[in-house]
């Protein structure tokens, strides 16, 4: 039985989603560093929903809670793999560190990037229709980079906010489509590189294992096999561009019968079933119960 795990990035939280998930110690962690008592009730606000730190804190402990649930109906994947802050979830699944150092990772990886950001307020905008030499191009003009390659024409891009209003006049003239992401920070770009350094600073002082319960592919599009190649991929990814079309095809070449998407929304499983419609994909949010999503995977997982 062989399947891969996907676990999200931010953006897509919202008060409906996962409704089977249990109030766990994790969550009631999440709300004390929160400040609220009750994370569903406080997402019901978009804009507080959306706050950089809010999100991706959310995430780690939403998603590590639902892998939890999850894995215990489950055989262990083949692979799992993170898109941006998902990476902090993906691997306390690998066995890499436990639950509760995933939610403090996310708190403190949030904390550096808004201060980051602070003097230089920038956000991510999703750029398609454009091929990589032309989108390139675009964004040396315009003062923007790259921060995600989620397909030959489908990107992330970061930059100050001046910076990305100039680059969808650019892009949408170019005949793109533009959509400005409900992100606050230009994550996965240059503009992150003290968050960067700072975050690697801290990794140092966290206890981690090399991945084990099953392999981890990281945002560089490659394996990290050690605890070193795990605390250098979570500290790249702050200040590089993700290539997460990469940590696909690399997903891919472990020859899962499924893909099983961790979080909200199914952003992920679309672009999986985009790019490798042989495996089908699909994200946790469409099922109503744990045990229907643990159903659909043994059906399709076995050999």
């Amino acid at each position: 039985m062989r399947y891969a795990v996907i676990f999200s990035g931010q953006g897509m939280q919202h008060a409906a989603m996962l409704p089977w998930l249990p109030d766990s110690p994790l969550t009631r962690a999440l709300e004390a560093r929160l400040g609220r008592d009750d994370w569903r009730t406080a997402l019901a606000d978009p804009d507080w929903a959306h706050a950089n730190r809010h999100a991706q804190m959310l995430l780690a402990a939403v998603q590590t809670t639902a892998w939890q649930v999850l894995a215990a109906g489950l055989p262990p994947p083949a692979a799992v793999a993170g898109y941006s802050v998902g990476e902090l979830a993906a691997g306390a699944a690998a066995g890499a560190y436990d639950a509760e150092t995933a939610l403090a990772l996310a708190d403190c990886r949030a904390r550096l990037m808004d201060a980051c950001a602070q003097d230089r307020p920038g956000g991510l905008l999703a750029v398609g229709g454009l091929a990589e030499a032309r989108l390139a191009a675009l964004c040396e003009q315009s003062g923007t980079q790259a921060a995600i390659v989620n397909g030959p024409d489908a990107w992330i891009c970061g930059g100050p906010d001046a910076s990305l209003a100039l680059l969808q006049d650019l892009a949408q003239a170019a005949g793109a489509r533009c959509t400005r992401l409900k992100v606050a920070v230009p994550s996965h770009t240059r503009w992150m590189h003290a968050a960067a350094r700072a975050f690697a600073e801290a990794l140092e002082e966290i206890e981690m294992q090399a991945p084990r319960a099953c392999r981890f592919v990281s945002n560089t599009g490659q394996a990290a096999t050690t605890a070193a190649e795990l605390r250098h991929a979570l500290a790249w990814q702050i200040d590089h561009t993700v290539q997460w079309q990469a940590c696909m095809d690399e997903l891919h070449d472990s020859q899962p019968r499924c893909v099983l998407e961790i979080g909200p929304g199914q952003a992920l499983a679309r672009l999986w079933n985009a790019r490798h419609p042989d495996i089908p994909a699909r994200s946790i949010d469409e099922f109503h119960s744990a045990a229907s999503a643990i159903g659909w995977v043994l059906r399709h997982a076995e050999y």
